[in-house]
């Protein structure tokens, strides 16, 4: 594992129970997890530890980048670099495949409260949208287990740039192991257990909730619930994407999903609001081609950041749980009675949500504190 200086901080910190630092110079009494054999490579540099793992992926060996999301793009000229020359080398007979790029991403833009704006950007992840289809693979596993199938699957790829999206801090488990090796084989799925849909029968949602990412994922459920608890009568769906190349179509990515599966998970013609870790732009960008793209509406990352609390960090990019229940109701087909009352609802938890971390510093303990079916 190469990381810049990073490995506890990124509370990755349980590898050095397999493996000390490697040192090769004098280790005294007081130095902690280093010494000659060991495999985890610590250095404040990005630029030299991208180098390190290309190098050590050219012997056929396998290893793992970590750093800091936003800091990801010091050195992604390299990453670049890279996936042109895998994508040149898949071209020669004569050379041998060799273990993937592979890159995790965490202390991620929505979770960086203690550091503020200069470290809150997913800017790697709009860049590999953009890298050729032969080599670019990007992965927001929602929960651990899905990034436990996630990292099995990259660690045994070769000749790809495999990039892993998941924050540092403590998030929800929402599927068992074998649910996510299931969900993260397919690339994305209909979570059936956090929409209504079952209590209507045959027929389309009114409104589908879309996800991908961990914070957006945990807003998208608690929107969801919301919406069962607040206005039941209104036909939810919630989908989550965790290989977010399934969403291009077949012709312009290996992994991208079958016109009938887009169309099962999507429906034809109902509206999407779908809750991006990313840049919004980066949804429209993998969905251009498909079926009336128009109707997918996208929250994500719109380079609103601070030093602050979490909750705040989705509200400030107007992403949050109450963001996207005004939303799915602006955008449904059709709405039963109760659906103004809602929105007013929504609106005085913001205010409520603005003026209860100014005071406390903190937030409020519905948001803090909330678990699925506590509502």
């Amino acid at each position: 594992m190469f990381c810049p200086d990073e490995t506890n901080s990124n509370r990755l910190g349980a590898v050095f129970g397999a493996s000390d630092r490697a040192w090769m110079e004098e280790v005294t009494p007081d130095d902690e997890h280093l010494s000659r054999e060991g495999r985890v490579m610590e250095v404040l540099s990005e630029h030299n530890c991208h180098g390190w793992l290309e190098a050590y992926n050219l012997t056929g060996r396998h290893g793992l980048f970590a750093t800091y999301e936003a800091f990801a793009m010091v050195s992604a000229s390299q990453t670049i670099q890279h996936g042109k020359w895998l994508q040149e080398a898949d071209e020669l007979t004569w050379r041998a495949p060799i273990p993937s790029l592979n890159i995790l991403v965490s202390s991620t833009a929505w979770r960086n409260d203690h550091n503020g704006f200069s470290h809150q950007g997913p800017g790697m992840l709009q860049l590999l949208l953009n890298m050729g289809a032969k080599v670019a693979r990007v992965y927001l596993p929602p929960d651990a287990n899905c990034l436990l199938s996630v990292a099995d699957h990259c660690f045994a790829s070769t000749d790809y740039v495999n990039l892993i999206v998941q924050d540092k801090q403590p998030q929800p488990q929402w599927l068992s192991m074998d649910e996510a090796i299931a969900h993260c084989t397919k690339g994305a799925s209909i979570w059936d257990w956090a929409g209504n849909e079952e209590g209507f029968g045959p027929g389309d949602p009114d409104i589908v909730l879309a996800c991908a990412g961990d914070v957006m994922t945990m807003e998208t459920v608690a929107a969801a619930e919301i919406l069962k608890v607040r206005l039941p009568a209104l036909r939810t769906r919630v989908v989550n994407v965790v290989d977010l190349m399934t969403l291009r179509r077949p012709k312009d990515h290996p992994h991208g999903m079958s016109e009938t599966y887009f169309r099962e998970l999507f429906t034809d013609t109902k509206d999407v609001v779908f809750a991006f870790h990313g840049y919004p732009g980066g949804i429209h960008q993998l969905v251009h081609g498909r079926p009336d793209a128009d109707r997918f509406r996208v929250r994500g990352f719109i380079e609103q950041g601070t030093t602050t609390t979490p909750f705040d960090m989705v509200v400030r990019n107007r992403a949050s749980r109450y963001h996207l229940v005004m939303d799915a109701i602006n955008n449904a087909k059709s709405l039963p009675k109760g659906a103004e009352e809602l929105k007013d609802w929504c609106e005085e938890q913001l205010a409520r949500h603005e003026s209860y971390i100014v005071e406390h510093l903190e937030d409020m303990p519905q948001v803090r504190d909330w678990r699925l079916g506590e509502l």
